[in-house]
């Protein structure tokens, strides 16, 4: 069974799948960032920021993009 946080890591990689279509990767990860900031709870948030602060290394490059902007 996996964790929240490896759910949450699935999750955020998935959504930047389905917004990378005809997109850069700057405008994947603005909207994968939009996304989180509508429909993530905050402690969901806050994981996955906390993530990428003390690894991130699962993380696709426009899924760090979206975080960073969502810590910003």
């Amino acid at each position: 069974m996996k964790t929240q946080l490896e759910q949450l890591i699935v999750m955020i990689n998935q959504i930047v799948d389905n917004n990378s279509y005809g997109n850069t990767p700057e405008q994947t990860a603005d909207a994968t960032a939009v996304h989180l900031k509508k429909f993530w709870a905050r402690s969901m948030k806050h994981q996955i920021i906390e993530y990428l602060e003390q690894d991130g290394s699962e993380l696709q490059p426009a899924a760090k993009l979206a975080v960073q902007q969502l810590a910003g």
